[in-house]
């Protein structure tokens, strides 16, 4: 009986020795904080009508992620998937549409188009992605010159815009909570920071990118299509933001969201990181970055 328990504790601390050595770059959890496989959110995801994915714009295995789930939700719903993103304002809606139908080349598309500096790590794999199988890519964001109207002047400002201009954001007036959580917390943020930078538009300008990310991918969607939208993770994080948007406009809509967070210790989630997002990317502090 004893050398049984002894072999039974060497096994035990083999066992502990190899899971302590293992370096994994994530690890998945539920909104309550219990980790899940990746088949499990794959399948919720495939079921959904839209897809919020907040990731860190420099973690690369948000990016990584975004792929990935990208490809096997293709798996799922082949013709019927349609990307989206923050990254891509309405305004260049038609480079990027002549790109991935291959009008254009891809030179002209890169030079044409307002991107992100990190675009070529990070999210032309996607655009490849939807070019290669004929996929609709929504470029879902405000023009950034019109959300800088809004952060100086308000909503009021943007009816000074022709129809033209206004048809490249959500429709006026938009619905507006300043007591959103998502917004009271930026602007109790900027009042920490003196007079100087309390200013009562900013919530407005990150609400008017809100309520256009919404605007459009509602705009493409239709029902047994699936959207997967991308955007920094403050976009969608406890089910605010564009999901408040969507939510607004269509209250029956399944809506999965996955959100990044980083952490020093990935083996379980923090409290302050729970219900954030129906899945849960948990990646290492010390994760290099793409920038």
């Amino acid at each position: 009986m004893k050398k049984n328990n002894f072999l039974l504790l060497l096994l035990v601390a083999a066992v502990f020795t190899a899971f302590k050595s293992d370096k994994p770059a994530y690890r998945l959890f539920d909104k309550e904080g219990k980790e899940v496989k990746y088949s499990k959110m794959i399948k919720d995801a495939s079921e959904a009508d839209i897809v919020m994915f907040g990731e860190l714009h420099n973690n690369p295995i948000s990016h990584w992620m975004e792929l990935e789930i990208t490809k096997d939700l293709f798996e799922a719903k082949g013709e019927n998937l349609i990307l989206a993103a923050e990254m891509f304002e309405s305004d260049n809606q038609m480079l990027l549409d002549e790109y991935t139908e291959g009008t254009i080349q891809q030179k002209n598309f890169e030079d044409e188009a307002k991107l992100w500096k990190n675009y070529g790590t990070d999210y032309k794999p996607l655009v490849e992605f939807a070019k290669g199988h004929n996929l609709k890519f929504i470029a879902s964001n405000i023009p950034r010159r019109y959300a800088a109207i809004v952060h100086k002047k308000g909503f009021e400002g943007l009816d000074s815009l022709d129809q033209a201009e206004k048809a490249l954001i959500a429709p006026l007036p938009i619905d507006y909570d300043a007591d959103l959580p998502c917004y009271k917390a930026m602007m109790e943020m900027m009042k920490g920071m003196g007079p100087a930078h309390a200013n009562e538009n900013l919530p407005k300008a990150q609400a008017i990118k809100d309520a256009t990310m919404a605007h459009f991918t509602l705009e493409y969607w239709t029902p047994g299509k699936l959207v997967i939208h991308y955007n920094g993770s403050y976009h969608s994080d406890n089910f605010e933001g564009i999901v408040w948007y969507l939510k607004k406009q269509n209250p029956d809509l399944k809506i999965v969201t996955i959100t990044s967070v980083e952490q020093d210790d990935i083996t379980k989630l923090d409290d302050e990181n729970k219900g954030l997002a129906d899945y849960i990317i948990c990646v290492p502090s010390d994760m290099t970055k793409t920038y």
